[in-house]
């Protein structure tokens, strides 16, 4: 595993959740990190902080992440604070609601695709060419989900359909971006309880539900992920791209 000291990191969505486990696991293995936040501006100050706390750099800034012009100056404002970019984790994404087939409407389909899928792209093209010129190798990790595996519960089609966009969008870009020694991987959690997503959009039936079927009989935490995480960007030089590891308690296995 490759030392993340120093490592320059840009984290999308970061303020609670999965997004700030992970920004809190790169600060304590010694990332200087830019933490980009939606919704508010609490977690990222506590964990700009801890960094601070550690003798590392670190700032936050609120974007709108699908709109292309607000990602670019996101974007710009993190690599101009850092030096540049090793890492980028693309954490942004959401359901938005949980809306069956015949109640999908066309403001509500672009909603979904934009906020899990543009937002991907607009980060990633404004970040590619601060990635290309790291000079140990860079590292992207994108966020799937178990959704866009197994098609995810009843009411999640679009949002389902947005992740397992990710899968083939993170074997496509590691095919592509390899010639600059950039890799591209991918995380899928299963059920993550203690985050907005569950907490908004999943009851404590299906929840439990879901808990008597995993082999190791437990829900997931945002440090499960953030570990996985942690450990696929610090593979900065290594040999992993285009995989997609599954965090789910063996609930599905391929």
């Amino acid at each position: 595993m490759g030392n993340l000291s120093g490592k320059k990191v840009l984290i999308t969505g970061a303020e609670q959740g999965i997004g700030k486990a992970t920004a809190k696991a790169l600060i304590e293995a010694g990332c200087d990190i830019y933490i980009h936040y939606f919704s508010g501006e609490e977690g990222p100050k506590e964990l700009a902080a801890l960094a601070t706390s550690l003798g590392q750099k670190a700032a936050y800034g609120h974007a709108d992440l699908t709109n292309e012009v607000d990602a670019a100056k996101c974007v710009s404002l993190a690599a101009e604070f850092l030096g540049g970019i090793d890492i980028l984790i693309n954490n942004v994404g959401g359901i938005i609601a949980r809306k069956w087939m015949g109640e999908i409407d066309q403001a509500f389909w672009k909603t979904v695709i934009d906020v899990n899928m543009t937002t991907m792209l607009n980060v990633t093209q404004s970040a590619l060419p601060y990635l290309k010129a790291a000079k140990d190798g860079a590292s992207i990790v994108n966020l799937a989900s178990l959704a866009g595996r197994s098609g995810g519960h009843s009411g999640s089609l679009v949002y389902s359909t947005t992740k397992g966009a990710v899968l083939t969008w993170t074997r496509s870009l590691a095919a592509e971006l390899g010639q600059y020694g950039i890799r591209v991987n991918a995380v899928a959690p299963g059920l993550i309880l203690g985050t907005r997503f569950h907490n908004v959009h999943t009851t404590k039936e299906s929840a439990d539900e879901t808990i008597s079927a995993i082999p190791l009989g437990r829900a997931g935490t945002a440090e499960d992920v953030a570990r996985t995480i942690r450990f696929l960007a610090s593979e900065y030089d290594g040999f992993i791209s285009g995989a997609t590891i599954d965090i789910n308690g063996g609930i599905y296995r391929m």
